[in-house]
């Protein structure tokens, strides 16, 4: 637990993947923390304070000094807090830079390519992000081998920095499989992968983080329709 005085406030919203990330690493480091829900709608004196450039949850809040992005704070988690949990980041400076790279991937060319795909403007759009998802996700299996060495997780033996920045995607995963009636980690394209979700979801802190998918179904449902609509009225 956080000890020595030590104060932890993280800013979130439920839904948020990038939220996800964080309340496990926390977790997985053994850290009590306060969580405050964020209204995005009527954003909190603290969350713009905190966040002056980007206005964006998740921050993390240490002893009154906020600290933004997930993947910094994950960073930060690890080296405030070097002797409390698990650790994220390997030792060897090597395996550190390649898991930051991967991790970057997940964000960089994974995430864009899913909000293309599912938020194209175009059907063309949308297909061309689905083209770019399948790819990456092609290339990520690639990672998940040379990060694990044949062992369960990007981390090795436990879940690492990698396994937090991909596995806080895995609610959204899964919700869009059962709208869609897919399966988006494929066993049969990327079996690795598919089968380190299945793992990531089964662990304990993993199951105490993630929001019901019924829920991030709804919530995108409404998202949905509330695009239509605007769209709709836009043409009026």
């Amino acid at each position: 637990m956080a000890g020595g005085g030590d104060e932890l406030k993280l800013l979130g919203m439920w839904a948020s993947p990038y939220v996800l990330r964080v309340k496990i690493a926390l977790s997985l480091k053994g850290l009590s923390y306060e969580y405050v829900e964020e209204d995005f709608k009527n954003k909190s004196e603290l969350l713009l304070s905190s966040n002056p450039v980007h206005k964006k949850v998740p921050v993390l809040i240490h002893n009154g000094k906020p600290i933004c992005e997930s993947q910094v704070i994950l960073q930060y988690l690890d080296e405030a807090f070097p002797d409390a949990g698990a650790t994220l980041l390997p030792a060897d400076p090597h395996e550190r830079a390649v898991a930051r790279f991967w991790a970057a991937f997940c964000d960089d060319t994974i995430a864009k390519a899913s909000q293309q795909a599912s938020s194209g403007k175009t059907e063309e759009e949308k297909a061309e992000g689905e083209k770019k998802v399948v790819e990456a996700l092609e290339k990520m299996e690639v990672g998940l081998s040379e990060c694990s060495k044949g062992k369960p997780f990007f981390g090795g033996d436990t879940v690492g920095y990698v396994d937090v920045v991909l596995g806080g995607f895995l609610a959204w995963v899964r919700a869009g499989d059962a709208m869609k009636g897919v399966k988006r980690f494929d066993p049969a394209t990327t079996p690795l992968l598919a089968a380190w979700a299945e793992r990531f979801v089964e662990l304990d802190v993993a199951k105490a983080a993630m929001p019901e998918v019924d829920k991030l179904i709804e919530l995108a449902m409404a998202r949905m329709a509330g695009a239509a609509a605007a769209a709709a009225a836009a043409t009026n």
